[in-house]
């Protein structure tokens, strides 16, 4: 392991690694707040314009694994300075535009470039901080994709009452620019990534691991039911018997940022109770509060929020523990794989979410997220039949 980032305080590079992640996931949540003022705005039923975030996670699902590969193999700063530049530029195609498609495309490609700025970041951390202090710094990430996803949703949200939600994209490009060169100017040149042990771990080695395709899974399915909640959230709420404004519908997400403090509580969790105790927790509580967002009042709906942004996230930082401690090599492809099943999960739980809204209004989304839950919970089972053993 590389040691170059000894020369750097370890309090800057966090910052740093903080406002990359932060900035990238905001540019992935920037229209779902306003949803239904593009819906209005370009005439087009619910499906097409929930594209405005799916396309995103689908180009981070399809661009995962070629960037995992690229960082196992190549120095991060080129590779950061690039994600940076063309994310941002497309941040700005997307202000400017009045075609739906045209902008449904940019938001592809700026997914497609978002793993050169995190999946990327997450391999070189893997391979230049000592193991003791890997748990805490992925949890940190975790707690910056937090906020990076509250960020873009409050820009898309509250800067378009008095501006425009156009806006909120010049803002999210002005931020990945900054941080872009911020990060290429003080993380640490690191030479790990000619390393021959790197080499010889490829993706169909680590997916003949079946303990590691379950903590994927896992990753799938809960973020399927994250991702299909909070995108048809606006819908919800917009409508009756709540119809709220496109300001309260905002107001409503700052739920998200008790995901900030269940990254790093998690881990510590995990280590105290076993990373298969944690997800069964996580599991349970998630399962809870899709049966409280069934309800018609304002304080279930925002109790069950705050209890899906638990369980949530008390699942994913458990399951990113799992697999990096599972792991003494091939970092950058086993965090592609992750985050490729990751954004899938996601993908699909939008759009068949968009479908069962459709079909069964918002009941039809928290049965198909009950129905997913059954995933992580044979995770969290596996994981706890293999940590008995090995006590």
């Amino acid at each position: 392991m590389h040691d170059s980032s000894s020369e750097v305080s370890p309090l800057r590079i966090q910052l740093v690694v903080f406002a990359l992640v932060s900035a990238s996931f905001a540019n992935i949540y920037i229209t779902q707040p306003v949803l239904p003022i593009l819906q209005n705005e370009f005439g087009v039923d619910l499906l097409r314009v929930s594209f405005t975030v799916s396309a995103v996670i689908l180009g981070i699902a399809l661009a995962n694994l070629p960037f995992g590969s690229l960082a196992d193999r190549l120095p991060v700063q080129p590779i950061i300075l690039t994600g940076g530049i063309v994310v941002g530029a497309c941040g700005l195609l997307c202000a400017m535009t009045h075609n739906l498609w045209l902008l449904i495309a940019a938001r592809f490609v700026q997914g497609v470039f978002i793993p050169a700025l995190t999946t990327c970041l997450a391999a070189y951390l893997a391979r230049t901080l000592p193991g003791e202090k890997l748990n805490v710094v992925m949890g940190a990430y975790v707690s910056a994709t937090v906020l990076g996803g509250l960020g873009g949703r409050l820009l898309g949200g509250w800067i378009h009452p008095p501006l425009h939600w156009r806006y909120a994209f010049v803002s999210a490009s002005l931020l990945i620019f900054a941080a872009t060169v911020l990060a290429v100017r003080v993380l640490p040149r690191d030479d790990a990534h000619g390393s021959a042990d790197k080499a010889t771990v490829g993706y169909r080695q680590l997916l003949k691991r079946g303990d590691l395709v379950l903590i994927l899974l896992c990753a799938a399915g809960s973020f399927s039911v994250f991702s299909s909640v909070f995108n048809y959230l606006p819908f919800r709420l917009g409508g009756e018997p709540f119809g709220f404004s496109t300001e309260m519908i905002t107001l409503v997400y700052l739920v998200y940022v008790v995901g900030i403090f269940m990254g790093p509580l998690a881990g510590r969790i995990s280590n105290r109770f076993g990373g298969g105790n944690t997800l069964l927790a996580g599991t349970l509580v998630l399962g809870c509060s899709l049966w409280v967002l069934g309800g018609e009042t304002v304080p279930g709906i925002i109790g069950g929020l705050f209890g899906v942004c638990s369980g949530f996230f008390c699942i994913h930082a458990a399951a990113v523990g799992l697999l990096n401690r599972k792991l003494d090599r091939g970092q950058g492809k086993a965090n592609a794989l992750y985050v490729l099943f990751y954004y899938v999960g996601g993908w699909s739980g939008i759009t068949g979410a968009g479908v069962a809204f459709e079909h069964w209004g918002w009941s039809g989304v928290l049965h198909m997220g009950l129905f997913l839950l059954f995933i992580p919970f044979a995770a969290g089972v596996s994981e706890r039949i293999v940590e008995s053993r090995e006590r």
